[in-house]
């Protein structure tokens, strides 16, 4: 029996069409009728409410599907900028990390309760302006914990490829495209593929949203969901809940293990180990088609290439003044004072005005210490848990090649789907809703840990592993000399984005309702949801507000300081 050929580069131009072929060319139109189902739909007049009528999920799930899609899309190009900026300007970074600290810290709801009515204005009587409203939602739930890995991943690039970039005067689009980017992703598909499943827990949120005392419905799964939990319709509710573990499934396999399995060749290592593997990759290798296109397509690519790494030659450094540089902090320091002054004048206006009292901020600042102290139990809860998880499946490609699908469905599923289930088991176990609501904004966050442990030793050079294998370390000896400061850099932005999404969760954890029962649970979280449904434009810029002191409060003070010693410290090579 004959090993199998696979068609060489010269061998595909003569060799007939196969099954990868047919897959592509079926995927792609595939690809075109989906988008020409979507193209009347968005021009048309906002649906009042959906049909609950199971026929409908199929299209409600494309809908879904594709507004997540646009969201990475964005998600990615914002990652790719605002991180590059950030960790390639020292004075850039003191502005744009703190600026991401408190993006980060506003919640889904928030960014809605302003960006729906400018949209809905923008396209009078057609769906667009709350399409664009749902995927910038959608963006918003992924694209900080993207850029922090981006932003994270330059920072702590090895000095010795930075120096060899240097001594070959590669032109900075190359040391972008051949160095920057390569390095980051690992973490940054992993990272992606975490926003992408953490996106799914406000997706019911920003397709069935409720600000300012008005009710706006889009077709889509999580709109369907909210509809059968308003109704009690249990049919519906399970209808909808295995077509999102289908769902899940299939972009997993389609999407996310292909980039996987591809992304491990920019494992930085000198000796070979395990890879995982994708069968959907290598299906597509074999693609007579996709060859042919990226043939025709190359010296098109080349030439641009080309023509932007010209543009892009650097220059030498020139040494700061050290004048200058005092001056700029001193320009940033004023500019920080004036920003607190104008806020600080801006909450006594309201005072005056008697919209709000001390006592009221007071009791805001009280609810924020309770779901800090949710969040700190949380992050310490799963960083126990799930750091070992993430590791042994990080290091075994082949658990990993049947664990990934199953964490990725754990970590896609919306765990808010869940909670009228929780309310009925809190109910009858006699649970407080102030000690369960830990469990319910855990379900939705806990993820970026294990996700980011999991691309933490996967990064892990191979040769560094077969070094703590022969000097004979185990046990805890293993995880305090190599797996925890090698995962380190990567376990920081897990738990950063960690911490931040749970302030976000805590908006819909801590209230649940499943019909005419309601369970409010005594935190910030509950605050800003029942100041956004009731339309209080007052008491919801002052949660947001507490919400985002503390977590940027947290991050300057804290996390911060994690980042400092893994960038100087904890980071791979010299």
């Amino acid at each position: 029996m004959t090993a199998r050929q696979y068609p060489t580069p010269q061998t595909r131009r003569t060799m007939p069409f196969d099954a990868a072929d047919v897959v592509v060319i079926v995927g792609f139109l595939a690809l075109i009728w989906a988008l020409a189902q979507i193209r009347p739909a968005i021009v048309a007049p906002p649906a009042s409410s959906i049909d609950l009528a199971p026929i409908n999920l199929p299209y409600y799930a494309l809908r879904s599907a594709l507004r997540m899609f646009a969201g990475l899309v964005l998600s990615t190009i914002f990652t790719l900028a605002y991180g590059y900026a950030a960790a390639k300007s020292r004075r850039a970074e003191r502005v744009l990390v703190p600026l991401l600290d408190v993006l980060q810290s506003i919640p889904v709801l928030g960014f809605l309760s302003f960006i729906v009515p400018t949209l809905v204005a923008f396209s009078p009587g057609s769906v667009l302006g709350l399409e664009l409203a749902s995927i910038f939602a959608i963006f918003t739930s992924q694209a900080w914990n993207m850029t922090f890995s981006f932003y994270h991943s330059l920072i702590t690039l090895p000095g010795d490829l930075k120096e060899a970039a240097r001594l070959y005067h590669l032109p900075l689009w190359q040391r972008f495209t051949r160095l920057e980017v390569p390095s980051a992703m690992i973490g940054l598909i992993w990272n992606g593929m975490m926003s992408f499943g953490g996106a799914w827990f406000f997706l019911a949120a920003s397709e069935a949203i409720s600000v300012n005392n008005q009710n706006f419905v889009l077709p889509g799964i999580g709109s369907y969901v909210q509809l059968a939990i308003n109704h009690q319709n249990w049919s519906a509710l399970a209808l909808a809940l295995i077509t999102m573990i289908i769902m899940i499934i299939l972009i997993d396999q389609l999407f996310w293990r292909p980039l996987v399995a591809w992304a491990e060749r920019f494992k930085i290592e000198e000796s070979e180990g395990t890879t995982a593997q994708s069968w959907f990759l290598n299906l597509l290798k074999r693609s007579h088609v996709l060859s042919f296109i990226a043939s025709a397509l190359s010296p098109f690519t080349e030439w641009i290439t080309n023509r932007v790494a010209k543009m892009t030659i650097p220059h030498e450094r020139v040494a700061v003044n050290s004048q200058r540089q005092r001056r700029a902090d001193q320009l940033y320091n004023l500019l920080l004072l004036v920003i607190l002054v104008a806020g600080g004048a801006y909450l006594l206006l309201f005072i005056a005005n008697g919209s709000i009292g001390i006592d009221e901020i007071v009791k805001v600042l009280l609810y924020g210490l309770i779901t800090f102290a949710r969040v700190l139990v949380l992050i310490a809860v799963a960083a126990v848990i799930w750091t070992p998880i993430g590791v042994y499946i990080g290091l075994h490609p082949r658990v990993s090649q049947f664990a990934q699908p199953i964490v990725q469905i754990l970590a896609s599923f919306p765990a808010n789907f869940l909670f009228p289930l929780a309310t009925i088991f809190f109910l009858r176990a006699h649970i407080d809703i102030n000690i369960g609501g830990i469990v319910l904004m855990a379900l939705g966050t806990q993820w970026y840990i294990l996700f980011n442990s999991i691309a933490g030793a996967i990064a892990l050079p191979n040769d560094l592993r077969e070094m703590a294998t022969n000097m004979g370390l185990h046990g805890w000896r293993l995880w305090r000399d190599v797996l925890l400061p090698g995962i380190f850099p990567a376990w920081v932005t897990g738990a950063i984005t960690a911490s931040g999404g749970a302030w976000n969760a805590s908006i819909v954890a801590e209230i649940v309702t499943w019909g005419s029962t309601t369970l409010t649970a005594t935190g910030l979280g509950a605050y800003v949801a029942q100041a956004s449904q009731a339309g209080d434009s007052v008491r919801l810029v002052l949660g947001i507000s507490v919400m985002s002191l503390f977590v940027v409060g947290l991050n300057r003070l804290f996390w911060q300081r994690l980042y400092r010693l893994a960038e100087t410290r904890y980071r791979i090579g010299v």
